[in-house]
């Protein structure tokens, strides 16, 4: 297998990791628009289907909390939902998560419980990454209703339910509709294929949670839901084969005057490049993987720094067998949520159950 080269953006894309014009409405998307309005079209039919009876949808026996985009590539949901799961665990609640488990080699059609030593090819990056940082049940599944209801026989005291991603996923009734955007906001403003969006951008939901954008959108695009802002920032890195931690500060003071290099195998690459470069570090190699990339092999070995930075995400599949093991650094993402933000969920879900939902399937 041919390692991945660093990589560079061409003409026909930017570094957002979109098609260039998927942020403005060139040729290209032009060309695309009527296979837009047919996807729109199709997407419209299926939620008139769910609203109307004729799909059913599953409601199970707890509140669900459904933390999704609109948006085509990551935005950030998985470290909300850790969020959201910390909170609710420090304020009394019993939390639960399901996931698809995007990235998974085997996607069989039976749920799968995610354990903390599992092996992330298995179970999907960002599902092992939730199962050990919010140390809760989580299980992942192709039909994240039998995932959920997987769950449930296995953990009676569970009493609210988080959903990773699945906001297109209707089957899945919910109490709470979570959107998470980025600064790339909707980018044209069109769907899937003339535009980054799998809906609407102005689709109807509880909350919208991201960075103030830096540009103001359309009236067309304007949001009516309640908005939240997100930081993210980084914190500790960690050397994957000692395990030492360091600040930032004091990793970057140790390696004053060395070629550091970064790789992120995650929906916007670029993102985790930039919060790296306004933190201090000068970057001489950047590594774009693409997003659940699977480390088979060492993909860092041909680069010449002294040291690699590389995401938590990423580093859950990195091999102790890895030559390049004692120059990875895994860098540590931080999320500063809206301090309204978690008064007002809680707000929206019922009192806590005294006693266990007691689910058996029918």
């Amino acid at each position: 297998m041919i390692p991945p080269q660093p990589s560079t953006c061409t003409a026909g894309q930017s570094a957002s990791g979109w098609p260039a014009w998927w942020l403005r409405r060139r040729w290209q998307a032009w060309l695309l628009l009527p296979l837009s309005g047919l996807f729109g079209a199709l997407a419209a039919l299926r939620r008139l289907a769910y609203r109307h009876g004729w799909r059913r949808a599953w409601r199970a026996p707890l509140p669900v909390i459904v933390v999704g985009n609109v948006t085509v590539g990551g935005t950030g949901k998985t470290p909300l939902v850790l969020a959201i799961a910390q909170h609710l665990s420090r304020s009394g609640w019993k939390p639960g998560i399901v996931s698809r488990g995007h990235g998974r080699k085997d996607m069989g059609p039976d749920p799968l419980q995610v354990e903390p030593d599992a092996d992330p090819a298995t179970t999907g990056d960002e599902p092992l990454l939730l199962r050990r940082f919010a140390a809760c049940p989580v299980w992942v599944g192709r039909r994240r209703v039998a995932a959920a209801q997987a769950l449930l026989r296995a953990h009676p005291e569970v009493d609210v339910l988080l959903s990773d991603d699945g906001l297109q996923h209707l089957a899945l009734a919910r109490d709470v509709e979570l959107v998470v955007t980025d600064l790339r906001g909707p980018g044209n403003g069109w769907l899937l294929p003339a535009g980054p969006l799998r809906e609407p951008w102005n689709r109807p939901r509880d909350a919208t949670l991201g960075p103030v954008l830096r540009v103001t959108s359309p009236a067309s695009l304007s949001l009516a839901a309640p908005g939240f802002v997100l930081h993210r920032k980084l914190g500790l890195v960690r050397q994957l084969a000692t395990g030492e931690r360091l600040s930032l500060d004091a990793f970057l003071l140790r390696h004053t005057g060395q070629a550091l290099a970064a790789a992120a195998g995650i929906g916007h690459p670029e993102q985790f490049f930039g919060m790296l470069r306004m933190a201090g570090a000068t970057l001489a190699i950047t590594l774009a993987l693409p997003d659940h990339h699977s480390f088979e092999v060492d993909p860092f070995r041909q680069l010449e720094a002294a040291a690699l930075l590389i995401t938590e995400k990423d580093a859950l599949k990195c091999k102790s067998s890895f030559p390049s093991l004692d120059r990875l650094w895994a860098v540590e993402l931080l999320l500063e949520v809206d301090p309204a933000f978690f008064p007002w969920l809680l707000a929206r879900l019922p009192a806590r159950p005294d006693h266990p939902h007691g689910f058996t399937p029918a």
